[in-house]
């Protein structure tokens, strides 16, 4: 964790550099040391064996070195972020870095994975920090990477045996990205490790190359690195697939805990509460902010506060998540009515977004554009909104490019892709994600939703205050697309059923 850093100032009043200001008291005498360092039990023998990523991670480095012959390219895992003064998150590592590295969970901070041109081809040389033997100060002083303060760090050794990469300690990493840079071009992943950026700046700068010129080369690696993950392979699948199971249990455990939470001031909270405790225990965690929205909140779209009641009348919206340890993530939303059993207009609501995820999925194969996926539920939208006279025109002429009334109330996308991110790929070329063919190999979502805010006089008095949203991840096959999170009811008389059996 960072120390407290106060600000002195310089002359004048200046702000100077600030003052290192250590409120711990550490032993540190000899004695102290040659105590501390005695009485330990071996470490225990051998390697660890590959990981079942290890093989994946190889091929996506070999495709990436293939787009760059001949350059040096950075990706750095990053480090911790500062929470409150001393006190930071925990460490998630960068998309890029662990997607090429195959390292999940919170490994490893301050890393960098370096693919170094050799020959016709490149050395992966991963660069960490690896764990001090008992006999030094780091292994009881230091709490960013002491045995004693965050465990037992990997050997240079366990980790080369995990991964597959050459291993090589951390401090040799600043010499061994700049060196050279006026003969190679050097390009990184930037913003994940703000000093590793400045350092290849300074050293390409010294060496003739135009900051303008250096810059749109990261972003290009930004965009090769996310387009890299567009098609899936089978172990990133079958992360896939762990992920959505995790988190189908998580919503099975919401509907358990629904009556604890209609007795609960903040009932929200203990709907969030009681994912996230699924995902915790059976994975890294949540991918995301848990949108665990109840009544009117369900129509703000990103609602995360969730401290709101939840009323035996309402519906609850819940867009969840759980990540596993490989950092795979689900996105499912489903939308329940809190007592067991929709009112009518509360079932007309949802049968037109069910409807119009339907015609989504009817879309949905090889071949078909990312953005006809969102066209075919926009169809369904706008043709039901109509019917509703909610539409200042026809729902043909609403979804002309220059009108677009019914989206109104549907303001986002329809699909996403899905996968390290929850918003995976962000930064591939729109001819690459909205305007690209399908794969298979591909997974995103199909969400679409209708929100009728509490205040809108120009939605139903019946409609307002409902929000409602059916989030589930998509795979494309070769001939059309499997709904991996088809195991949660969609259909209203299913999830009510379904619900009643939970409560049985």
């Amino acid at each position: 964790m960072s120390e407290n850093e106060p600000v002195v100032q310089g002359p004048e009043g200046e702000s100077a550099q600030p003052a290192e200001v250590e409120h711990r008291e550490r032993p540190n005498s000899p004695a102290f040391r040659k105590f501390i360092a005695s009485g330990w039990a071996p470490r225990p023998e051998g390697l660890p064996e590959q990981t079942p990523a290890a093989p994946y991670a190889a091929a996506r480095r070999a495709a990436l070195a293939a787009e760059l012959p001949g350059e040096r390219l950075v990706l750095p895992a990053g480090g911790f972020r500062v929470r409150s003064n001393d006190t930071d998150y925990r460490f998630r590592p960068h998309s890029a870095f662990a997607h090429l590295t195959g390292l999940g969970t919170d490994r490893e901070p301050d890393a960098a994975l370096v693919l170094e041109p050799s020959g016709d081809g490149f050395d992966a040389v991963l660069y960490f920090q690896p764990r001090a033997e008992r006999d030094s100060e780091q292994f009881y002083a230091n709490p960013r990477y002491g045995e004693l303060w965050v465990g037992v760090r990997p050997s240079l050794e366990e980790v080369a045996a995990e991964t597959g990469l050459i291993c090589r300690p951390l401090d040799e990493l600043a010499d061994a990205v700049t060196k050279d840079a006026g003969a190679i071009s050097v390009r990184v992943v930037r913003d994940a490790d703000p000093a590793l950026d400045e350092a290849i700046d300074e050293a390409r700068a010294a060496a003739g190359t135009s900051q303008e010129v250096a810059l749109a080369a990261d972003r290009d690696l930004a965009r090769i690195v996310s387009e890299l993950r567009l098609v899936k392979d089978d172990f990133e699948i079958a992360e896939m697939r762990r992920a959505i199971d995790v988190t189908a249990r998580g919503f099975a455990d919401i509907v358990r805990a629904l009556p604890e939470a209609v007795a609960s001031v903040r009932g929200e909270r203990v709907v969030e509460t009681v994912f996230e405790s699924r995902a915790r225990r059976e994975g890294n965690g949540v991918g995301y902010d848990t949108i665990a929205a109840s009544g009117p909140h369900a129509c703000t779209l990103h609602w995360i506060r969730n401290d709101g009641p939840v009323n035996e009348s309402d519906l609850v919206l819940v867009d969840a998540g759980a990540e596993v340890d490989s950092l795979y993530t689900a996105d499912i939303t489903r939308t329940l009515p809190v007592s067991g059993t929709f009112t009518d207009a509360q079932r007309r609501v949802y049968q037109a977004v069910l409807d119009a995820a339907d015609a989504a999925f009817a879309a949905a194969r090889p071949g078909v554009k990312f953005r006809e996926v969102h066209s075919a539920a926009m169809q369904v939208i706008a043709a039901r909104l109509e019917e509703w006279n909610l539409l200042p025109s026809t729902a043909q002429e609403s979804l002309q490019k220059e009108n677009q009334f019914h989206r109104r109330w549907m303001v986002h996308g329809t699909s996403h892709h899905l996968g390290i991110d929850v918003h995976d790929c962000a930064q591939a070329r729109k001819e690459m994600y909205l305007d690209a063919e399908l794969e298979p190999g591909m997974i995103f979502t199909i969400e679409p939703g209708l929100y009728f805010g509490p205040h809108d006089l120009l939605a139903p008095e019946e409609f307002r205050g409902i929000g409602v949203r059916i989030e589930d991840d998509v795979l494309v096959t070769a001939d059309g697309v499997e709904n991996l999170s088809a195991g949660l009811p969609r259909e209203p008389a299913q999830i009510e059923a379904w619900m009643a059996s939970l409560h049985a």
